[in-house]
C-alpha cells in the first residue's frame, strides 16, 4: 500500500496543506511529531486547536511530559494506525517534521534489547551523583563509537547506550552495524515542503515565536515546571523553545536571551530538517511558500495514491 507523507521543517505550512486535503478527501492525520505528543504543551509545539481539526488526527496528547516516547513507540503506533484507517475506508496521511521518526518509519529498526527499568534507575542513579559527562566517559570505554558521535551531556541518548551495554554485554554500535529489521510492506511517498529562501523562514520562525508569547508560551512553561516533578533532562522540557524558557524560569538566563535563544534554536532545528530531507532522493519537492502549494501537495497526495477519479 502506497501511504502519502507530508515533511517539512518547522513552519514551512505542513498542516495547512493537510487540512486543505482533509476537505477534499477522507483523510485520517497521523501526526509525526515528538512534541505535540504531550499533554499541556500546546502553544510551543503549534497544537492544532479542536476547531482547526477537520479531520482526525491521531498521535497527540498521547503521553504526559513525564514519559518517554521514542521513534520505535512511533513506528509501532504508525503501522497499527495505518491499518486500523485503512480498514474503516479512511486514507492515512502522515504529517509531521521528526525526521528520525520518518527515517524509522521507512526504514525499519535493528533489534536492539528491550529497556530495563531497574538497568535504567541505577543509570540515572550514577548521573546524579556524578553527572552525565562522567556517564559518557564511561560509554566511551565500552562503546567509543557510540560515544564519539554524542554529547557528553546528552542524557537520553548516554542512557540507553549505556544501557544497551549492561544488558547485553555488546556495544550499541555493534548492534546498529546489523542488518535492520524492516517488516512493513508499505510505500511511502514523500511530500517535501522546502524553499531556498532561508531568510523567509527564518522571519516566519521568529513571527511565529513571537506570536506563541504574546498566545502564553511562558505561562504555559510555567505551569510545567510549577509541577515539581519535571526537569531539564527530560526529552518533553528539551524541546526546542521550552528548554530555553525553562533556563529562564530557574534565573539562568533573562526572558529576551530566553526568546533569542529560542528563535535560534528554531532555527537549528529547520536548518537540521533539510539536512535530512535532502538526503530522502524520491520526495516530491514543494516550494512551501508557493502561492499554489497546497494545490500542488494535493496533486501530489493524488499521485502517489493514484486516486484521482475517486474523491469522496
Amino acid at each position: 500500500m502506497r501511504v502519502a507523507c507530508i515533511v517539512g521543517p518547522t513552519a514551512s505550512g505542513k498542516s495547512e496543506s493537510a487540512l486543505y486535503i482533509a476537505k477534499k478527501y477522507s483523510i485520517e492525520i497521523i501526526v509525526m511529531d515528538s512534541a505535540t505528543i504531550y499533554r499541556g504543551m500546546n502553544i510551543g509545539t503549534a497544537k492544532p486547536t479542536k476547531e482547526e481539526m477537520h479531520c482526525p488526527h491521531h498521535l497527540i496528547d498521547i503521553r504526559d511530559p513525564s514519559e518517554v516516547y521514542n521513534a520505535s513507540d512511533f513506528r509501532n503506533d504508525a503501522l497499527r494506525l495505518i491499518d486500523e484507517i485503512t480498514s474503516r475506508n479512511h486514507i492515512p496521511l502522515v504529517v509531521g517534521g521528526t525526521m528520525m521518526y520518518y527515517k524509522i518509519l521507512r526504514e525499519g529498526l535493528h533489534e536492539l534489547p528491550h529497556s530495563d527499568p531497574e538497568v535504567r534507575a541505577r543509570i540515572d542513579a550514577q548521573a546524579q551523583e556524578y553527572g552525565w559527562p562522567e556517564i559518557h566517559k564511561a560509554l566511551k570505554a565500552v562503546d567509543p563509537v557510540t560515544a564519539a558521535r554524542l554529547a557528553p551531556n546528552d542524557s537520553q541518548r548516554i542512557s540507553r547506550a549505556y544501557e544497551i551495554f549492561l544488558i547485553s554485554g555488546k556495544p550499541m554500535s555493534e548492534f546498529l552495524a546489523s542488518e535492520k529489521n524492516n517488516d512493513c510492506e508499505h510505500e511511502f511517498c514523500t511530500i517535501s515542503l522546502e524553499t531556498d529562501n532561508r531568510e523567509l523562514l527564518h522571519q516566519k520562525i521568529r513571527e511565529r515565536f513571537l506570536k506563541m508569547m504574546e498566545m502564553g508560551y511562558l505561562e504555559e512553561v510555567q505551569g510545567l515546571f510549577n509541577r515539581g516533578d519535571l526537569t531539564e533532562a527530560l526529552p518533553s522540557i528539551r524541546c526546542v523553545g521550552y528548554s530555553q524558557l525553562w533556563a529562564y524560569i530557574q534565573g539562568k538566563i533573562s526572558l529576551d536571551e530566553a526568546i533569542e535563544k529560542g528563535i535560534a534554536a528554531t532555527r537549528q532545528l529547520a536548518k537540521r530538517q533539510f539536512t535530512w530531507l535532502r538526503s530522502i532522493e524520491d520526495r516530491t519537492r514543494i516550494d512551501c511558500f508557493s502561492p499554489q502549494k497546497n494545490k500542488l501537495v494535493l496533486e501530489a497526495f493524488e499521485n502517489c495514491l493514484s486516486v484521482k477519479n475517486s474523491r469522496g
